[in-house]
């Protein structure tokens, strides 16, 4: 009898043992499945292709243990991948626009992602959203923290005049290097100008030239660390009348044009690496 008792108290153990890590681990993803899973929509794997999520967070250095901050991430497509892969053993941190911003898409935006997380509480409830507001709302995270911070085609905004107030890339950078620990790594992408001589200072057809990238972020501190061009398109001529929006998946354009521009696809990328370097303790 005493025999049994152990045994029923043996299985009923690890019953419950294996219940707690499954209920536990209910949403731990490794990367591919993040990327494959059922949670993310068919118009949002469509862009993989494009937007090539694997390749390109596996080139920054992405583990499943880190604390990531990802700035302005819009509606929310990289954190479809972020959120669920970081859930069980890192943090993930959405540092989103400004609540009361004066731009449609950032308020479309802004809808779409608070819906996301609300559709799937289970899938979304440990992501923490802060407010970036530029110029006062500067803290991305308690400062020294995060192991890695990224930003996905935000930049050539932050050459613009935003809302009316002047360019807040100095200030942006800053923000992003004060977040990170010594060591952390700041990934960079957006739409590539090839030509910095004849770039658009304020970037209103949405690209920006890496090497004026490079110095932005070499002035806030950063050290550059390398380049990939996995995210090239030698179709984009970048000669649109409506900049980088005539290309998917704005397709600003009229629609008798649409066929030739979903043929170019989504416009062509830099993605760059970053490091904030240890502090010389001598």
């Amino acid at each position: 009898m005493g025999r049994n008792k152990t045994i029923i108290s043996l299985l009923v153990g690890a019953v419950f043992s294996t219940s707690l890590t499954f209920a536990s681990g209910a949403f731990s993803m490794s990367l591919d499945e993040a990327i494959k899973g059922e949670h993310r929509s068919e118009a949002n794997k469509a862009r993989d292709k494009y937007r090539k999520p694997k390749e390109t967070l596996s080139f920054l250095g992405l583990k499943e243990d880190m604390k990531v901050v990802e700035i302005w991430p819009g509606g929310g497509w990289y954190t479809e991948i972020l959120a669920p892969y970081l859930k069980e053993n890192g943090h993930f941190v959405a540092a989103q626009y400004d609540l009361n911003g004066p731009y449609g898409y950032q308020r479309r935006g802004l809808g779409t992602f608070f819906t996301k997380l609300g559709s799937n509480p289970k899938l979304y409830r440990d992501v923490e959203v802060v407010q970036f507001a530029l110029p006062y709302q500067l803290e991305l995270t308690q400062p020294g923290t995060a192991d890695m911070v990224l930003t996905f085609r935000n930049v050539h905004n932050l050459v613009a005049d935003l809302y009316g107030k002047g360019a807040f890339a100095d200030l942006t950078f800053t923000a992003m290097f004060d977040a990170l620990k010594e060591g952390g790594v700041l990934g960079i992408v957006d739409h590539e100008w090839d030509d910095p001589a004849n770039e658009d200072p304020k970037a209103r057809n949405g690209y920006i030239s890496k090497q004026r990238t490079i110095k932005l972020a070499e002035k806030a501190g950063f050290k550059f660390v390398d380049e990939s061009e996995i995210l090239d398109n030698p179709k984009d001529t970048k000669d649109y009348v409506n900049g980088v929006w005539s290309l998917p998946p704005v397709l600003a354009i009229d629609e008798k044009d649409k066929a030739k521009q979903i043929a170019i696809g989504e416009s062509d990328r830099f993605l760059l690496k970053f490091v904030k370097p240890a502090t010389d303790k001598k």
